[in-house]
């Protein structure tokens, strides 16, 4: 029987938007009353990835922490390996230790069998700046806004994957998750100005014309790129039609989910997620 796909969601119990780290915060639209959207959307979230099929496990949420709420970024995982994230924003930081304590959770259930840190002085944001391409069997990786390019070699030596490290070229789009999403099937979805040139070129030269999905900026302003794909459904904050229709031409089914309180952070249904049952191998792969 095929294990059913894993994720990790946190409790948006103590989410809110009291700082501003990224130019999507929104402290004064937050300010406070939203706490209950907050609750209705992760719930949403998380039923549309179990109506898709998949498995989730919650953490629960820590008061002062509320980008706890975006698990993406805890770490980068593997064939049961999690090699863990180091925060380059001070207000991120305190999440290390709650987030690597649900590793050892993890692990302790056989969900993760190795835990991994990185190497001192190296900062990485987790799946948020570290992609896995079931299709290319390959991982892409964000630098420049809150990874080091340097982390790719940490990838290397912990997973013995293939690396392509890609530049982002505006603070908008901070994290790889949010202005590019690899798809089931080798399609790519993703917004070419958030890169530099060199990254675009990288791209260009792994992904074949006919599986490049071009973001416009409504759709990478709406966060729509910032999805969960389970086969071939697509969940993703809510889409502009015309992104929906393209999707729904190339065989997907996209599902969307009110995820504004969320955005008014800078993150969506990618970001409050982690999948934890990648593989790399190509025989035993689920649905990604």
């Amino acid at each position: 029987m095929t294990q059913r796909p894993q994720f990790l969601m946190t409790d948006p119990g103590h989410f809110d938007v009291s700082y501003v780290i990224n130019p999507w915060m929104r402290p004064d639209a937050w300010a406070g009353h939203r706490k209950a959207e907050a609750v209705a959307s992760s719930a949403a979230l998380r039923h549309a990835i179990e109506a898709a099929g998949g498995q989730v496990t919650m953490i629960p949420a820590v008061e002062g922490l509320p980008d706890l709420v975006f698990p993406a970024n805890a770490a980068v995982v593997l064939d049961g390996v999690a090699l863990l994230a180091r925060f380059r924003c001070p207000e991120r930081q305190g999440e290390q230790a709650p987030f690597r304590a649900a590793f050892e959770r993890l692990k302790a259930r056989g969900i993760i069998h190795t835990i991994v840190e990185l190497p001192e002085g190296v900062d990485h944001e987790g799946a948020g700046d570290g992609l896995w391409d079931e299709t290319r069997r390959l991982f892409w990786t964000g630098h420049g806004q809150r990874s080091h390019r340097e982390a790719g070699d940490a990838i290397i030596h912990t997973f013995g994957q293939q690396v392509v490290p890609l530049e982002l070229a505006s603070p908008r789009f901070y994290h790889l998750d949010t202005c590019f999403r690899p798809l089931t099937g080798g399609a790519v979805l993703y917004y070419p100005p958030a890169f530099t040139a060199q990254a675009l070129a990288a791209i260009e030269t792994h992904v074949a014309p006919a599986d490049r999905i071009i973001a416009t900026e409504e759709d990478a302003a709406a966060f729509c790129v910032n999805a969960v794909c389970i086969g071939r459904t697509i969940i993703m904050a809510r889409p502009p039609l015309a992104l929906r229709q393209r999707l729904e031409t190339r065989g997907f089914a996209v599902v969307e989910v009110d995820l504004d309180p969320f955005i008014l952070s800078g993150g969506a249904a990618f970001c409050m997620t982690l999948r934890l049952d990648l593989t790399s191998q190509p025989a035993l792969a689920l649905q990604a």
